[in-house]
């Protein structure tokens, strides 16, 4: 969900040449006070020869808090995709990657502004790499929208075998960016203006499919903490509870 909580932990766990792709489709029910809907999430992971690829895709299941009548469609989709760059692989320098971004999508009530992230990546890990961690420093441009600060800072990471506990794994991301947006919107056309942003959803996953076989099934919770997102001002949190497929 909107989450980046991405399966970064694979990106050097094994040699390029034997690298699969890294696919898994998410459900969650948000019992967010303004929410307490479905969203889906299809999210993909790929590393090569030259660095990695990564998107996500969420559908939120809402057509029916936008307009009157039964749930037909999704009421919102978004959209990231980002592409790491590094030929340097074999030396010093392979933490350190060029990172490059599209963010956008749409609600029946409004867009989701196309915005373009170009800037640097660095990826930190431990021996075994179950504890893995990348650092974001980010050039942010949103297409109609100002901020005081171009910028936007990310944190990704994944600790599997949490506690010590086979199965369990623990992700997620952190997002601050500067953006000048009206939040709260009012009857009478009034609303506050905010300048800056920030998001993070932690998760925690159980691969429950694995003690009967099935390593593909997880069950966990995920949860939003935010401040100025969207189109809420000040503090936020949204807890959920989901199923993941990994395929």
């Amino acid at each position: 969900m909107k989450s980046k909580f991405l399966l970064f932990f694979s990106i050097l766990v094994v040699s390029v040449k034997a690298t699969m792709a890294q696919v898994n489709m998410q459900v969650f029910y948000d019992f967010g006070s303004d929410r307490k809907y479905v969203t889906m999430t299809l999210e993909m992971f790929k590393a090569d020869k030259w660095g990695n690829t990564y998107f996500f895709v969420d559908h939120d299941f809402n057509y029916n808090q936008h307009v009157e009548g039964p749930n037909l469609a999704p009421g919102g989709t978004y959209l990231e995709i980002a592409r790491c760059l590094n030929f340097w692989q074999n030396t010093k320098l392979a933490p350190l990657s060029l990172h490059v971004e599209y963010n956008g999508g749409i609600t029946k009530s409004y867009p989701i502004n196309n915005a373009w992230l170009v800037g640097l990546d660095y990826f930190i890990h431990d021996k075994s790499y179950k504890n893995t961690l990348n650092l974001k420093a980010l050039y942010k441009n949103i297409k109609k929208r100002t901020s005081d600060v171009p910028m936007q800072f990310t944190a990704v990471w994944t600790c599997k075998d949490v506690l010590g506990l086979k199965r369990l794994t623990f992700d997620g991301f952190a997002d601050f960016w500067w953006e000048n947006h009206d939040c709260d919107f009012q009857a009478d056309g009034s609303s506050k203006r905010k300048r800056t942003v920030f998001i993070t959803e932690p998760q925690l996953w159980y691969n429950i499919g694995d003690l009967f076989g099935c390593e593909n099934l997880n069950v966990g919770t995920e949860i939003e903490l935010s401040n100025n997102f969207g189109s809420t001002a000040g503090f936020k949190c949204r807890p959920c509870l989901g199923v993941k497929w990994v395929f």
